[in-house]
């Protein structure tokens, strides 16, 4: 009885994601270079989004991280992002997690964290690092992208 409820909720839930639209402007996931942590290879990635609020345009600036495991073993990655206007901005942290990468697997592009910026005439980038568990963090690993381009 139980398992015919749950297999029920789960053919539901299925069904509900089928049938959510996709956004039509939705942005495309640019990668910068890579940077490794013990045998895991670490890529920081950005998209940007077009928005409006009123009638002021905006951007949601987004940021990923990509990892592959080159080693035999599967490894717990933790990892962070930070985001700045390349002019005379500074580093504010967008957000933290952790994932799982399987043996010679990859996780990711994983959502690191976003935010919402007024569109102006300015670059934005981010950089994402990352620690294996019992190896050392990474270097940085940048993205960059105009925020209001079309």
């Amino acid at each position: 009885m139980h398992v015919r409820r749950i297999g029920t909720i789960l053919s539901a839930v299925a069904l509900t994601m089928l049938a959510i639209p996709t956004n039509a402007h939705a942005a495309a996931v640019a990668c910068g270079g890579g940077v490794s942590t013990g045998r895991v290879a670490v890529n920081g990635c950005i998209s940007a989004q077009r928005g409006k609020e009123g009638r002021i345009y905006t951007r949601e600036i987004t940021a990923y991280v990509k990892a592959r495991n080159t080693g035999p073993r599967a490894v717990n990655l933790s990892y962070e992002a930070f985001f700045r206007v390349v002019d005379g901005g500074y580093w504010v942290k967008l957000g933290s997690g952790r994932t799982y990468v399987p043996a010679g697997g990859t996780a990711g592009p994983t959502e690191v964290g976003s935010s919402t910026r007024v569109c102006g005439p300015v670059k934005v980038e981010i950089r994402v690092h990352a620690r294996a568990d019992g190896a050392a963090w990474s270097g940085w690993s940048t993205a960059g992208t105009a925020q209001c381009q079309t």
